[in-house]
């Protein structure tokens, strides 16, 4: 027979539904609360704002690069429509010009701080992150109204949002509430008083306006910055972000100056050309704010500045790349064939930072990089300059060569940087050739 087992008390029968409904409405409570926003009333006068106020805006809009995503349509400037593909599913940006009906016409002064620093919009639903609203969060008052004086002042534009191609259940706005619970910090931003003025400069431009750290840091599974790996590299647009930090993977030391000359144009002579999503970045800088520009570099040369000092593989050696002998893999060899054909008449002609010459490609941070997917990308896209704008340029050559010709040309400008072969570049090749 069973033991009798002792009754439980009535009481503790009652209590135990009651705490169970009470945990269920406080969280539901706490959801709520992270998840809902009240909706801020329409603006509904005209707004004056001083140039002065308008011309301040338009220098820190190209440092945080706001054209860049909120334009598809070059003749229609801050309009949104731009896909941004991301691990959750695509998002198009907003139209930020003043139109009334489609923009942010009627966005007060409050309901445009409260998207930059909370992620917010006007009618209280959640912004997608893919705005980074984890950086702006951190801009001054003084600054937000620049930036709002900007915005307001520009030509309205009838752009409706396209809408978003989310995968389940990423669809779900509310959700990205939880997402700030981890990742939004709004603690203000602090200069550091051990460090001088214009490093502290470039810090507030890295961090709050020109948000670096968003494409060159990794992020975790749920798509928030890792800081633990703060400026170790990360990725944006199908395109390999370098390290800014003591694993940057560039073949030679920087200076200041040719940060400060690689931000502005594009070009660092002995470094890199910019291509793909830096190429828009260099666009904005080069409307801002000389001393802006100069304290970034600055503050990214601090950084790089921890990197080993001493040349990688074969970056210090000058003159043609070698032909790879008998004993080297039939791939590297095939590779060189296609180099010799398609690329060492502008690579190996020489370069001034003024010429029509190409850069070395010992000296190029591409082949360095321990992900080869800038690389094929350039190959494949080429370097090309804004529409009407002078800049680098090269050719793309996905119409000339093949997934194998390209793996090849990769795997022989890695070996003759005099570095250890890419893991899965057959595969990167192959998803870069993908429609």
């Amino acid at each position: 027979m069973d033991p009798i087992r002792p009754r439980q008390p009535a009481r503790r029968r009652t209590i135990v539904p009651w705490l169970a409904a009470l945990a269920i409405v406080l969280l539901a409570g706490a959801a709520v609360a992270i998840m809902w926003r009240p909706a801020i009333a329409p603006q509904a006068q005209a707004l004056r704002f001083e140039p002065a106020l308008v011309e301040k805006g338009a220098r820190l809009a190209a440092l945080g690069n706001c054209a860049g995503c909120h334009t598809v349509d070059p003749a229609r400037p801050h309009a949104g429509g731009l896909a941004m593909q991301t691990p959750f599913g695509t998002v198009h940006s907003t139209n930020i010009t003043p139109d009334g009906r489609t923009g942010i016409g009627n966005w007060s002064e409050a309901a445009f701080a409260r998207a930059l620093r909370e992620g917010v919009s006007r009618d209280g639903h959640l912004l997608y992150p893919a705005f980074p609203y984890d950086h702006y969060t951190r801009l001054t008052q003084a600054d937000v109204q620049a930036l709002y004086a900007y915005v307001m002042t520009r030509t309205p534009l009838d752009a409706p949002a396209r809408p978003n191609a989310m995968t389940f259940p990423f669809g779900f706005r509310p959700l990205v509430g939880f997402w700030n619970v981890l990742y939004l910090d709004r603690t203000p931003w602090r200069p550091d008083p051990a460090r001088p003025a214009d490093w502290n400069r470039g810090a507030y431009v890295a961090d709050a306006l020109a948000h670096c750290s968003a494409c060159h840091s990794p992020r975790t599974r749920l798509g928030g910055e890792d800081r633990r790996r703060f400026l170790d590299g990360g990725e944006a647009e199908g395109w390999y972000v370098p390290a800014l930090n003591r694993n940057a993977p560039s073949p030679l030391p920087w200076t200041q100056a040719q940060l400060a000359a690689y931000l502005r144009t594009g070009i660092a002579p002995d470094h890199a050309a910019a291509g793909g999503p830096m190429q828009g970045v260099v666009q904005g800088l080069a409307k801002a704010d000389p001393a802006d520009v100069e304290a970034l570099a600055t503050w990214i040369h601090a950084w790089l500045a921890k990197a080993p000092a001493a040349p990688k593989g074969n970056a210090a050696r000058a003159g043609s790349l070698p032909v790879p002998g008998a004993d080297a893999p039939a791939q590297v060899r095939a590779g060189y064939a296609v180099y010799a054909g398609a690329c060492a008449r502008c690579h190996e002609a020489g370069r001034a930072s003024t010429s029509g010459g190409a850069l070395p490609l010992q000296k190029a941070v591409a082949l360095y990089d321990p992900d080869p997917r800038s690389l094929v990308r350039i190959v494949r896209e080429g370097i090309h300059p804004p529409d009407g704008e002078p800049g680098r340029w090269m050719p793309g050559f996905a119409a000339i060569l093949d997934e194998g010709q390209t793996t090849a040309l990769a795997a022989y400008l890695r070996h003759a940087a005099g570095q250890a072969p890419w893991n899965h570049l057959e595969q990167s090749v192959k998803k870069a050739s993908e429609p």
